[in-house]
C-alpha cells in the first residue's frame, strides 16, 4: 500500500468534513515545500541534486502512464553511451525497453529544455493556472487549474511543465523542482474535485520529502566522501576534486581540470587514486571520453555497455552468440530389448501419389506450351515496330 493509498483511508473518516481535508493537505503541502525550499538555500549540492531528482521524477512519471524506466538507464541515454542489455532478450522486449526509454527521454526533455512545439503547449497551460490562482493561495488554485485541465481533456506533460514553472513564479521554490503529484494520477484513486485535490496536495507533499530526504543522503554521501579522503599534502587538490564531483553528478577528467587548473594528466592520475580508494567511480567502461562520478553514481555503470572493439581474427559481422550447452546427464540403464521375430515388412501403396505426380506434370507442360505460344505471338509484332522505327529514322 502506498502512502497515498493510507492518507485516503485516513481522510475517509466519517467526522472529518470535505473542508477539514483539504485544509489539512494543504497545511501539509506548504509546509513541506516550504522545507524542501529552505535546505535547498544556497546548498552546495543545488546542482547534483536537480540531476538526480529529475531522474526520479521522470521514473514517477513514467510509471503512472505506464512505462517502467530505470533511472540510470535515462542518465546513461542523457550522456548519450550506448545501454547495456541482456543479450538474451527477445526483440519485443528490447522494443519495450527502447519505447519506455525514449518515452522518458520525451518527459525528460518537457520539465527541463522544452523544444517551440512543447514549449507553446507549456504557456497555454500556464495561463489556465494563473487564472484559477487569482481566486485562491498559489498552491490551492494550482490544484483546482490541474484538475479542471486534466478533466477537459489536458495532457498531462505541459500540466507537468506549466507547474515547475509556478512554484518558481509564485515564490513557493526558488529552484526548478519538478514536483507534479504523479502519485494522484492513479488509476484507482477517486478523481471528483473534493476528493481529488487533497489528494493532490498530499501528492506533493510526499513529492516534497522525497526531495528532502535525496538532499540529506546526497549531503552525507558528500561528508563520507571528504571523511575518507584522510590526511594529505597542503597542496592536494583531492578534496576540492571531491567537492566538485559530489556537485557534478557527472564530469570528464578535462572538465575537472579545468575546474582545478591543472593538466589533464595530473587529473587523470587524481582520479586513479580517488577510484583506488572506492571514492569514485568510472562510469563509461571506456579508455576515451571517460565519465566519473562520486560512488554513488556507480549502478549507472550496470546500465552502460562497453565499447564495440573488433576481435582479433574475426571477419565483419555480427558475432554469434554461443550458447552454453547443458552438461550431458549420464546415461541411465537401459531395459533390455524384448526377444523376438524378425518383423514383418510392410507393403505401402503408392498409386495416389503417383497419380498426383502425373497430373503435375502434365500441368507444367501445359503452362509451357502456353507461354511459347504467347513468346511465339508476339515477336512478329516487336519485328514489326522495330522495322517501323528504322524506317521512320
Amino acid at each position: 500500500m502506498t502512502s497515498l493509498q493510507v492518507v485516503v483511508r485516513l481522510m475517509e473518516h466519517p467526522e472529518m468534513s470535505a473542508q477539514q481535508r483539504l485544509m489539512i493537505a494543504l497545511e501539509r503541502a506548504a509546509g513541506t515545500m516550504a522545507r524542501l525550499d529552505q535546505a535547498l538555500s544556497m546548498h552546495p549540492l543545488r546542482s547534483a541534486f536537480l540531476y538526480r531528482f529529475r531522474l526520479d521524477a521522470v521514473r514517477r512519471q513514467a510509471m503512472v502512464d505506464g512505462q517502467l524506466i530505470e533511472p540510470w538507464h535515462l542518465a546513461a541515454l542523457l550522456e548519450g553511451v550506448r545501454l547495456r542489455m541482456d543479450p538474451w532478450l527477445s526483440l519485443a522486449e528490447r522494443g519495450d525497453i527502447f519505447d519506455a526509454a525514449r518515452h522518458a527521454l520525451s518527459m525528460h526533455q518537457w520539465i527541463v529544455e522544452p523544444d517551440f512545439d512543447q514549449e507553446g503547449e507549456i504557456q497555454v497551460a500556464m495561463k489556465a493556472i494563473e487564472r484559477d490562482v487569482e481566486r485562491a493561495s498559489p498552491l490551492l488554485g494550482a490544484a483546482h487549474a490541474a484538475h479542471a485541465w486534466l478533466a477537459g481533456g489536458g495532457r498531462r506533460a505541459p500540466l507537468r511543465g506549466a507547474l515547475i514553472r509556478f512554484w518558481q513564479q509564485s515564490g513557493l521554490l526558488h529552484l526548478p523542482v519538478p514536483i507534479t503529484g504523479p502519485q494522484a494520477l492513479g488509476g484507482d484513486l477517486p478523481f471528483d474535485r473534493e476528493s481529488w485535490i487533497p489528494l493532490l496536495l498530499h501528492a506533493l507533499a510526499n513529492e516534497a520529502a522525497a526531495a528532502q530526504d535525496l538532499l540529506r543522503d546526497l549531503d552525507r554521501a558528500w561528508q563520507v566522501a571528504r571523511a575518507s579522503i584522510g590526511k594529505r599534502r597542503k597542496n592536494s587538490r583531492a578534496a576540492k576534486a571531491i567537492d566538485i564531483l559530489a556537485a557534478t553528478p557527472i564530469i570528464s577528467a578535462k572538465s575537472l581540470a579545468d575546474r582545478l587548473g591543472m593538466n589533464v594528466a595530473n587529473a587523470h592520475a587524481l582520479l586513479g587514486e580517488l577510484l583506488e580508494a572506492g571514492l569514485v567511480v568510472e562510469l563509461t567502461h571506456r579508455s576515451k571520453r571517460r565519465l566519473f562520478g562520486l560512488s554513488g553514481m556507480g549502478r549507472m555503470r550496470d546500465y552502460v555497455a562497453p565499447p564495440r572493439r573488433p576481435q582479433p581474427g574475426r571477419g565483419r559481422g555480427r558475432p554469434r552468440i554461443e550458447r552454453e550447452m547443458p552438461e550431458p546427464a549420464p546415461p541411465a540403464g537401459l531395459p533390455p530389448a524384448p526377444s523376438g521375430g524378425v518383423l514383418p515388412r510392410l507393403a505401402f501403396d503408392f498409386s495416389d501419389l503417383e497419380e498426383a505426380m502425373a497430373a503435375a506434370d502434365a500441368a507444367i507442360r501445359e503452362t509451357r506450351i502456353s507461354l511459347d505460344r504467347i513468346r511465339q505471338a508476339g515477336r512478329p509484332e516487336a519485328d514489326h515496330q522495330r522495322l517501323g522505327v528504322g524506317e521512320t529514322r
